[in-house]
């Protein structure tokens, strides 16, 4: 099979497209026939050996795949051979096949393509545990979004609207604002343009937003912060911006504000059962017309370098996707 290959550390062009022989499902496992992985922004860092996990070299970057199940191993009951499935692990997916353990596999409803499957779970899941389990968020409440035209935060302003509450969506061009206004974004700020704290305070009448959906941090974190609702609750969900920002505690004091980590992949471990509770309501979600990721480009396997760059420089609207077939 053909796999993207990472043989040593560092930016997406070091990586390189070889036949590499296919894996094998042991006890436990599951094998994918690869049809589509999705491109999330843990993979730029993963190769750059910047990830908080990190494989031994080589490896594939990817975690996040849809296909059919090509074989399964030992005591696997919760999937066959020929079923639809998406597929989650921490790297491994830039490939034509892909092993993952069972518990990490999920049946494909009807309705759902393999691009979008390979785009949902990731982006989808993350948001709805960090509005619903860390957040808390109330119908009625208004969140900020920050980064809001990417994967996760197109994911966060849908799973918001369909939890009742009033969306403001802040990125960095009129083109993004546009999709976010499109997928249910009540108020946009292009914090290019404008000034977030002032725009804030008028769209909220200078209470600020009760929640904060942040996986940019860099040097919009502490002026969203100083803008925070009384008892707001700040969600650190990422840094696409690469600067982990240092926020002065007297910040949370003043407004009794609280810093909430969102890390959705421990969770899964974690709770099995509200795991599966999670992924019974996203597919609703998607079912119901309520969400869908929109999938604005796709690349082939040898343009995987050329997608995890659109990733890194931020250029990326919504959600991508590699073919590995085509």
């Amino acid at each position: 099979m053909k796999a993207v290959l990472c043989k040593e550390w560092g930016l997406p062009e070091t990586l390189v497209i070889e036949d590499v022989p296919s894996p094998v499902a042991g006890p436990g496992e599951v094998l994918i026939e690869v049809h589509a992985a999705g491109v999330n922004f843990p993979d730029t860092l993963i190769i750059q050996k910047k990830y908080q996990f990190q494989p031994e070299l080589p490896f594939s970057p990817g975690g996040e795949v849809a296909g059919v199940v090509k074989a399964v191993g030992e005591g696997v009951k919760n999937c066959k051979p020929g079923d639809r499935v998406i597929g989650s692990n921490t790297w491994g997916g830039y490939a034509q096949e892909l092993v993952v353990k069972a518990e990490r596999v999920i049946p494909i409803p009807d309705q759902m393509d393999f691009v979008t499957a390979s785009a949902y779970v990731l982006a989808y899941g993350t948001s709805l545990h960090a509005l619903k389990d860390r957040a808390r968020l109330a119908a009625g409440e208004t969140m900020l979004v920050l980064g809001a035209a990417g994967g996760v935060g197109i994911a966060a302003i849908e799973i918001g609207k369909a939890m009742g509450a009033r969306v403001i969506a802040a990125a960095s061009s009129e083109d993004k604002l546009a999709l976010c206004r499109e997928r249910g974004a009540d108020e946009t700020i292009n914090y290019a343009s404008e000034d977030l704290r002032e725009r804030l305070k008028a769209l909220t009448g200078g209470k600020g937003p009760d929640v904060i959906y942040d996986p940019v941090g860099g040097t919009y974190s502490e002026p969203a912060f100083r803008s925070i609702a009384w008892e707001g609750r700040h969600l650190v969900v990422g840094f696409a911006a690469g600067d982990i920002p240092k926020l002065p505690l007297n910040l949370m004091l003043l407004k009794s504000a609280s810093l909430v980590g969102v890390f959705w992949g421990a969770f899964l471990q974690r709770d099995q059962a509200v795991t599966r509770q999670h992924m019974h309501d996203l597919f609703e979600l998607y079912v119901s017309g309520k969400v869908k990721p929109p999938i604005t480009k796709t690349y082939k396997l040898t343009e995987a370098p050329q997608a995890l760059r659109d990733v890194m420089e931020r250029r990326v609207k919504g959600k991508v996707a590699i073919l590995p077939r085509e």
